[in-house]
């Protein structure tokens, strides 16, 4: 007898999961290591030539040991907010096991193909249909062919891990995850800390830097003797473009209750937010509210789909078109937040 598998194990997706189901990362969670060097690498630079002069520098040796504790703890913290960002379940929509029942329509392109005078029938799932949202706002959802399902609102289907998420955001590939409904809150935090962390490095290094051409009183025999100060400067200010950008615009997505797939896909629509709801109340939305718990486990056994008769579906060109956008919208939104930043400022 075949040992029962768990969910993880057969999982649909492209994720990949580790220490048996507890974590789960996206399809390139390998650039988690980038990642990682470009926080690790230069705070150990810092903390090894920057941080430690300054412990001779500074005029009480407690000032020189606080500068490198909050060092080392800011740089723990934005771990810690990496690793609650990138290892858990952003929000994913469990697939539909029980499908649900095809409608009967009329194709009028099947009886040109047969060359026949009649329209074939069809059987096909609506594609969309309308739901009520706070008993007010009626918004319509769209049916996954992957996933089987009418997506909730707001939600949209990663083309990169394969899988809906609800309140889907972006895929980052700088974490190696979905940013959605789940994870958006950490995900926000790791940026906004990250440019916090540049700024103190920077304002640091500067700091010693200054106190080298006060010794020496040339900056060319300064820069000489401590280069990684400059090294470090430049770094961080090269990144603070990047990770400050990205605080102003997720600060602006806050505000008015938007996601970037939202802004990104339909920010040359006219029309009221839907989900706005005051700049106070969509701050509290994201920052005190309780995370919902996951949707799936993936430790518990798998359960075989019940078997159900076969139908013909048929694709339209119109559905594949949409579906290649759809691909091509969500890399093109992980891949370069920071120009959309800068195209909406």
């Amino acid at each position: 007898m075949a040992k029962p598998q768990r969910v993880y194990q057969v999982w649909k997706g492209r994720n990949k999961f580790m220490f048996n189901g507890r974590l789960i990362f996206g399809p390139d969670a390998k650039s988690i290591v980038v990642t990682l060097l470009l926080i690790l690498v230069p705070i150990v630079t810092f903390c090894s030539n920057v941080a430690r002069n300054l412990l001779h520098e500074v005029s009480t040796y407690t000032t020189g040991y606080a500068i490198m504790g909050v060092a080392i703890m800011l740089t723990v913290y934005v771990l810690v907010l990496l690793f609650l960002t990138s290892a858990r379940d952003p929000g994913i929509v469990p697939r539909n096991l029980h499908p649900p029942e095809e409608d009967v329509t009329y194709d009028s392109s099947a009886s040109i193909e047969t060359g026949g005078g009649t329209q074939t029938p069809i059987p096909r799932v609506p594609r969309t249909k309308e739901v009520l949202i706070d008993g007010r706002i009626v918004v319509k959802v769209k049916y996954c062919d992957t996933c089987k399902l009418y997506r909730p609102p707001r939600c949209s289907h990663c083309s990169v891990c394969d899988n809906c998420v609800e309140r889907f955001d972006h895929h980052c590939p700088w974490v190696g995850q979905c940013i959605g409904q789940r994870n958006y809150r950490y995900f926000f935090l790791f940026v906004t800390s990250s440019a916090l962390l540049c700024i103190f490095i920077f304002a640091m290094s500067a700091l010693h830097l200054k106190y080298q051409i006060d010794y020496y009183g040339n900056v060319w025999k300064a820069i000489k003797e401590s280069p990684a100060s400059v090294i470090l400067m430049a770094y961080c200010f090269f990144f603070l473009w990047f990770v400050g950008g990205l605080t102003c615009f997720h600060l602006y997505l806050i505000s008015t209750n938007q996601t970037t797939y939202e802004n990104f896909r339909y920010r040359r629509e006219d029309g009221v937010r839907l989900y706005d709801r005051g700049c106070l109340n969509n701050f509290l939305e994201v920052f005190c509210t309780k995370i919902k718990p996951s949707r799936n486990n993936f430790r518990a056994y798998a359960q075989e789909n019940e078997p159900r008769p076969r139908t013909r579906t048929r694709t339209t060109p119109e559905a594949e078109t949409d579906r290649r956008a759809k691909v091509e919208d969500d890399r093109e939104i992980g891949g370069d937040l920071l120009k959309i930043s800068k195209r909406r400022d």
